[in-house]
């Protein structure tokens, strides 16, 4: 399997929907300007190239990967910037979402 433009562009709306939710934490129920900016700016750049992405891929398989990358890299973001606790049952459904996730790909046609 190749990584092409639409395997990218699904790359950039995950890293895009991870920043915009991460700066929805950050912009303490919108009333921060710089932070509720980049979460109106993120979410559309995600929603734009989710679009673009479901062009080509299948729209099962594509909403599949951005929610669970999504889900695993904003919680990873909570621990890293945000101080959220990690712990051996959260870890646990990370590794289930991947799973599925890679699951849910091997076996797209």
């Amino acid at each position: 399997m190749t990584f092409g433009l639409p395997a990218f562009l699904l790359t950039l709306a995950i890293a895009s929907e991870i920043v915009a939710t991460s700066a929805l934490k950050a912009s303490e129920g919108m009333t921060r300007l710089g932070p509720s900016a980049l979460v109106v700016a993120g979410y559309a750049a995600a929603f734009l190239l989710l679009a673009h992405t479901l062009k080509t891929m299948p729209v099962g398989v594509v909403y599949a990967i951005w929610s669970g990358v999504g889900i695993v890299g904003v919680a990873l973001v909570g621990a890293m910037l945000f101080g959220e606790a990690v712990t051996a049952p959260k870890l646990a459904g990370m590794g289930l979402i991947v799973a599925g996730v890679a699951l849910l790909k091997v076996n797209a046609a």
